[in-house]
């Protein structure tokens, strides 16, 4: 009897640590209060910006699951269009798991657009994201309710954003997905490498890319699926628009997805905002990213 109990103990205690694993959170809370940045424009947009926000969830029957969806509060009482952040995602990493970072996007003015899709590689998932949007957008009722999206969504201002094989994902949506000419400008995190990548058969074609694109990764490439600078530089090499890459030293690849995050808000306030002081960072001779001790590697096309 005191053998079945113990054993019996030990499976609750590999359940409770099952389940604990499964809510954890893959972007910590306040993380924008706690990474390293080396510029202030990198400082600036790695804040909170001055929107407060708020959550719209939606439970769907297509292969995203339910949407998570954040957006400035003021949306529900104002007469005007907010630009739109899609977010695709890694492997287990769904956006109920990096809530945060739509979080943060949201306060700078944008709707910022998650799900729980579990295989993003493709893009597909990012097309009926954008369908969906339309939907919301062009309707005053919406399951029988007030629609507080309704002639709210900036169709014509919409990048794309995402880390790992949701970085793959971002590379496939913008070139090859039936809503491809969209986006008006992407940024692609930490992408898995090119051997995993068509291992998996995850297959894409960086040379077909025309929208303005962000390339970011870390120097950390202890594991399988990161990418190195040989790889990042041949995505890069492939690209035919605007283009920026940038290395951040000394960070772990699994942490860039919010790491970043100073300079991927840049990058979609200056493409999607006409943020002035957002395009310092990457234009111009004195250009913020060229100075920043954080990063090496960097390369651009303008």
């Amino acid at each position: 009897m005191k053998k079945v109990k113990i054993i019996t103990a030990f499976i609750l205690i590999i359940i409770i640590c099952a389940i604990l694993f499964s809510n954890r959170q893959f972007v910590p809370k306040n993380y924008y209060n706690k990474v390293k940045t080396g510029g202030n424009i990198e400082s600036k947009y790695m804040s909170l910006g001055k929107y407060d926000t708020s959550k719209y969830e939606e439970e769907v029957m297509q292969e995203a699951k339910k949407y998570i969806i954040y957006y400035p509060s003021e949306m529900e009482n104002e007469n005007k269009k907010y630009p739109v952040v899609v977010f695709l995602n890694d492997i287990d990493i769904p956006a109920s798991k990096y809530y945060h970072l739509l979080e943060h996007m949201a306060s700078w003015g944008f709707i910022a657009v998650g799900s729980e899709s579990e295989y993003d590689w493709s893009g597909f998932s990012s097309n009926t994201t954008i369908n969906h949007l339309k939907n919301l957008d062009s309707k005053k009722k919406y399951n029988d309710k007030n629609n507080i999206f309704y002639n709210s969504i900036d169709l014509d201002n919409v990048g794309i954003t995402g880390y790992s094989e949701g970085a793959i994902g971002v590379l496939n949506a913008i070139t090859k997905s039936e809503n491809k000419d969209v986006y008006k400008c992407a940024v692609s995190i930490s992408p898995t490498n090119k051997t995993l990548s068509d291992r998996f058969e995850w297959y894409y074609d960086a040379s077909l890319v025309k929208s303005p694109i962000l390339l970011i990764s870390s120097d950390d490439t202890s594991n399988d699926s990161g990418v190195s600078l040989k790889q990042l530089k041949s995505i890069y090499n492939e690209v035919s628009g605007d283009k920026i890459m940038m290395v951040r030293k000394n960070t772990k690849r699994d942490k860039m997805i919010y790491s970043a995050d100073g300079y991927v808000t840049a990058w979609f306030m200056y493409y999607l905002k006409d943020d002035v002081d957002a395009s310092k960072a990457f234009m111009g001779d004195n250009a913020e990213v060229i100075n920043n001790k954080l990063y090496k590697d960097i390369e651009r096309s303008f």
